[in-house]
């Protein structure tokens, strides 16, 4: 319990930074569990185990985000957490009705993309990116796009890693304030 204290004692920017690292091992345990693919209970251990970091990695992004829109971001998350589910159904072979990840994990992203960029303590362009990436893994699922499949790969990947690294080596800045809405002046 004293890791989870020091968390949430933590700045923000640590809280980011701590975040930024458990993007990029969600990274390295995916990564691993595709280039293991043809090793049966490696890929699976590794796919899963990178399914339980992405969760992690859901609340924390949960929390960093509740300050901008509770509903938002509780709403994003429950996108991720269905996502994941479907991804450990894949994983383990339970998922009969086809239901692809994707659709969950692109619509957290598109969400995610939103709340990024009405944050102010980060840039705005990732949040761009993020969405996106969210609209590619959307279009991912849809039989018409397999030929963009590739590309939109990339273009998640670059997304939520860049994302993820920004957190990690920048964390955030401080919230910037909205400025209040000027009246326009009656002639």
């Amino acid at each position: 319990m004293k890791l989870v204290e020091k968390i949430r004692m933590a700045t923000p920017k640590t809280r980011a930074r701590i975040t930024g690292g458990v993007y990029l091992t969600y990274f390295l345990l995916a990564i691993a569990g595709t280039a293991f693919d043809s090793h049966g209970v490696t890929a699976r251990t590794l796919n899963l185990a990178s399914i339980a970091i992405y969760a992690l990695l859901t609340v924390l992004l949960y929390f960093m985000f509740k300050p901008v829109s509770r509903s938002v971001s509780l709403l994003a998350a429950l996108f991720s957490f269905l996502g994941c589910i479907f991804s450990v159904m894949q994983t383990l072979h339970l998922n009969k009705y086809a239901v692809s990840p994707l659709i969950f994990f692109g619509l957290y992203c598109l969400l995610l993309g939103q709340l990024v960029v009405r944050s102010g303590f980060l840039p705005k362009f990732l949040g761009v990116l993020l969405v996106i990436a969210g609209a590619g893994w959307l279009l991912f699922v849809l039989p018409f796009a397999k030929p963009l499949n590739i590309i939109t790969e990339i273009l998640g990947v670059v997304a939520e890693g860049t994302f993820g690294l920004w957190l990690l080596i920048t964390g955030v800045g401080p919230r910037k304030k909205k400025k209040p809405s000027s009246q326009k002046r009656r002639a």
